[in-house]
C-alpha cells in the first residue's frame, strides 16, 4: 500500500507544472532518507514544504506520524491539500510564512521533529524551523554541504548533535544536519518575514 501511494504521489508531483526541479522519483527517495533519523517522533512539521518533500513522503511511509506542512506559496499549498485528499492522508496544511506560523501558539514549540529540504542557507533555516520544535525534540535539515550555523543554533535554543551522510538517488553527496532543541527559543524569534534571509544570524 505504501509503495503504491508513493508511486501515485510521484505521478501527482510530475503532473503539476513548476512544482519541483528535478525528477520526482529521485526527490521522493531523497526525502525517505530521513526515516532513519525520526526515532520515536510522533509529530512532525515540514517547513517550506513545497511539493510535500519531505513531509508528505514521510507521512506515506510512516502513517502514524502527525504531520503539519507549512508552505507560504498558495499554489503549492493548494497542491498539498489536493494531494493529501487524493492519497487519503490526514495532514494539516498551513498556508503561511514560517516567520508568522512560528509565533502562533498552535504550532510554536509543539513538534517532536521539524524537517526541511532545500529551504535556505543553514542560519536562516535554523531560525525558520527551531521555533516549531519542542524542547527535547530535533531539527533534521537535508543539505549537500555542511554550513556554519553555530551562532544561529545557539541563539535559537539548539545544539548541533551530528552531521550524517545521507546519499540518495537525487543527491549522492546528501547529508542530514541534526540539531537537538535544548532550550526554549527566545520570544523575539523568528524575526519579521524576510528578515531571516536578509540578515541571517
Amino acid at each position: 500500500m505504501q509503495d503504491s501511494r508513493l508511486a501515485e504521489y510521484t505521478r501527482m508531483i510530475e503532473a503539476w507544472p513548476g512544482l519541483v526541479s528535478g525528477p520526482a522519483e529521485g526527490l521522493v527517495a531523497d526525502s525517505l532518507v530521513l526515516l532513519d533519523h525520526l526515532g520515536e517522533a510522533r509529530s512532525l512539521v515540514d517547513v517550506g514544504s513545497g511539493g510535500g518533500l519531505p513531509g508528505l513522503a514521510l507521512k506515506i511511509a510512516r502513517p502514524v506520524l502527525e504531520v503539519t506542512l507549512v508552505e507560504a506559496d498558495q499554489g503549492k499549498a493548494a497542491f498539498l491539500v489536493q494531494a493529501a485528499a487524493k492519497l487519503g492522508l490526514e495532514v494539516e496544511v498551513v498556508g503561511r510564512r514560517a516567520e508568522e506560523a512560528g509565533h502562533d501558539g498552535r504550532y510554536r514549540e509543539r513538534f517532536d521533529v521539524a524537517v526541511a529540504r532545500a529551504l535556505a542557507a543553514m542560519p536562516t533555516l535554523v531560525e525558520l524551523c527551531l521555533p516549531f520544535v519542542r524542547v527535547g525534540g530535533r531539527l533534521l535539515a537535508q543539505k549537500t554541504d555542511k554550513e556554519e550555523a553555530a551562532h544561529a543554533i545557539e541563539v535559537l535554543g539548539g545544539r548541533l548533535a551530528s552531521v550524517s551522510a545521507a546519499p540518495s538517488a537525487a543527491r549522492d553527496r546528501g547529508i542530514v544536519v541534526i540539531v537537538d532543541k535544548v532550550a526554549p527559543t527566545p520570544a523575539a524569534y523568528p524575526r519579521r518575514p524576510g528578515v531571516p534571509r536578509r540578515k541571517p544570524l
